[in-house]
């Protein structure tokens, strides 16, 4: 088995093309800040087993079908319930855009340090496991 195979390193590599991907989508929400009837976007983050294995939907690679406005169909057996997530003390733009640049860049400061965070963690990591088998 290769080091970078180690279920760790592969959680931390995950994780850091995750906030690669959401550094992306939270600047075109900026750079979309005057760009009417413009809805802001995000990435749902993935999770972690106790092993490092992706859980929940995004280890399958598709998302769970989801009911985000009342017009919608209700999924064949059952019924949904749902609360609309309308945030509160967010303002919106007369024409139409929800895209609030204070806390867009409060989300990529926290995605920035959250990102060295785990790339510490992966380079500490390694030179960890070099240390141990004697490559260092």
């Amino acid at each position: 088995m290769a080091i970078n195979d180690l279920p760790m390193l592969a959680a931390l590599r995950t994780k850091m093309q995750w906030h690669q991907e959401r550094q992306k989508v939270l600047a075109e929400n900026v750079s979309n800040s005057d760009t009417p009837n413009f809805r802001p976007k995000d990435l749902v983050e993935p999770k972690f087993d106790s092993a490092g294995q992706l859980t929940g939907p995004t280890a399958g690679g598709s998302l769970p079908m989801m009911m985000t406005s009342t017009s919608h169909l209700k999924p064949p057996g059952g019924t949904t319930t749902f609360s609309e997530d309308r945030r509160v003390g967010f303002q919106t733009r007369p024409a139409g855009n929800a895209v609030n640049l204070e806390d867009q860049m409060m989300k990529v400061s926290a995605n920035q340090m959250d990102y060295a965070a785990a790339t510490s963690l992966y380079s500490r990591s390694l030179g960890l496991l070099k240390t141990a088998i004697g490559k260092r």
